[in-house]
């Protein structure tokens, strides 16, 4: 016989669809639930109600590790809402920041970049002194964290957004409009991540 599907992690945890969490909460939440699906408690059980607990125990650690991490539970947000942010497959990741396909508000930044980690290559091939292309990376990378930055703080401002609209019970077309932004943003952030990726790699 089927288990019954638990809920999602944030009703799991007793909390609202909200991206704002009181983290003391989420902890206080956390320890409560987990002394309740402690394996101890359930030494003289049936094995289907230890293997219960433990599923449930496996699942609040899920949703604590997702909930506690303010990325982590934007992006499951996202996907409870059906939203879900698609980027660079893993294999256009490890092949590098060119071959996969940029979000349109980032092609300026990715074809500045390039052309400047092909001069660094092409720098290093030469024997160039490491200070010398070293201190191009330093000025390349500048740009990128302060639009990392920017990010961050508009996901902020987002979330803020969410949890006005989840307060109200907003209609159907302004929820939608804020999950597409945080998506857009997220998917942003990430590519960001992996330009930033690209210039460490360069710096080795």
């Amino acid at each position: 016989m089927a288990q019954p599907r638990l809920a999602d992690f944030f009703s799991f945890l007793g909390l609202p669809r909200k991206l704002r969490i009181d983290m003391a909460d989420l902890e206080q939440r956390y320890r409560a639930l987990s002394r309740q699906f402690h394996p101890d408690y359930f030494y003289n059980a049936p094995p289907a109600e230890r293997r219960v607990a433990l599923e449930k125990s496996s699942y609040l650690n899920d949703a604590y590790r997702t909930l506690k991490n303010p990325i982590a539970r934007v992006e499951y947000l996202l996907k409870l809402e059906g939203v879900a942010a698609v980027g660079a497959t893993p294999t256009q990741e490890r092949e590098g920041i060119s071959r996969a396909t940029p979000p349109q508000s980032l092609l300026e930044e990715v074809f500045a970049l390039n052309e400047e980690l092909d001069e660094v290559r092409e720098q290093k091939a030469s024997g160039a002194p490491a200070d010398a292309w070293r201190t191009r990376l330093d000025r390349a990378r500048q740009p990128i964290e302060a639009k990392r930055a920017a990010h961050e703080s508009q996901l902020q401002e987002l979330s803020e957004r969410w949890d006005a609209v989840a307060d109200v019970g907003g209609a159907n077309g302004d929820r939608r409009r804020v999950l597409e932004a945080l998506r857009d943003r997220i998917l942003e952030r990430n590519y960001i991540n992996n330009l930033l990726a690209g210039i460490e790699k360069e710096m080795v």
